[in-house]
């Protein structure tokens, strides 16, 4: 990414695709992280396009603080960041421990004062889904979206939280999507 220096999406992909293999291998299990800077838009807004960059680039930065050298984390888009965990052991309540420990440690970190355009202070929170892996039992487009989905979750309980992904979320959204489809499908008809 050539504003944060991170690795980009594609680059992400790969090393997930990588650390999905070497998880098949070891039984070891490992972890994406989805990070969204809670109501960013405002500071584009309000302190301007630089401030925003400035912002994203110290988010990086302090992301990158809270996790292992053998850690990936990418800059997924716009204020979207992916950290990839590897390596957090056989035990999956144990991995979802650890896991959850990073994230919370990057949740604090990054709710401490920024400074922007020199003296402005300003501050952000951040939300964060989990979904953990072993092996290649998902595709890397599935624990993407799992995450994503956690991430939402976060959102939704208030921002500034953090939430695991788990397959009841997933059974909810398809059964609201399925939902969602039926009463359109209802109401073409007339019904």
């Amino acid at each position: 990414d050539p504003l944060t220096q991170l690795p980009n999406r594609l680059t992400l992909s790969d090393r997930l695709q990588h650390a999905m293999a070497a998880s098949k291998r070891s039984g070891r299990y490992g972890a994406l992280l989805f990070l969204d800077l809670d109501n960013f838009k405002p500071v584009n807004d309000i302190h301007g396009h630089v401030a925003g960059d400035l912002l994203l680039v110290q988010t990086a930065e302090r992301i990158s603080k809270c996790v292992r050298e053998m850690d990936t984390v990418a800059r997924f888009g716009g204020d979207e960041f992916v950290v990839m965990l590897e390596e957090l052991g056989t035990d999956g309540e144990w991995a979802g421990v650890q896991a959850e420990t990073v994230a919370e440690k990057i949740r604090l970190e990054l709710g401490q004062v920024y400074l922007l355009n020199g003296d402005t202070e300003y501050f952000r929170t951040a939300s964060i889904g989990i979904s953990l892996f072993l092996g290649q039992e998902k595709t890397t487009d599935v624990l993407l979206k799992q995450s994503d989905i956690a991430l939402y979750k976060a959102k939704d309980s208030g921002r500034n939280a953090i939430r695991f992904f788990d397959n009841a979320m997933q059974t909810a959204l398809d059964e609201r999507a399925e939902l969602e489809a039926g009463l359109r499908r209802a109401l073409a008809l007339g019904e």
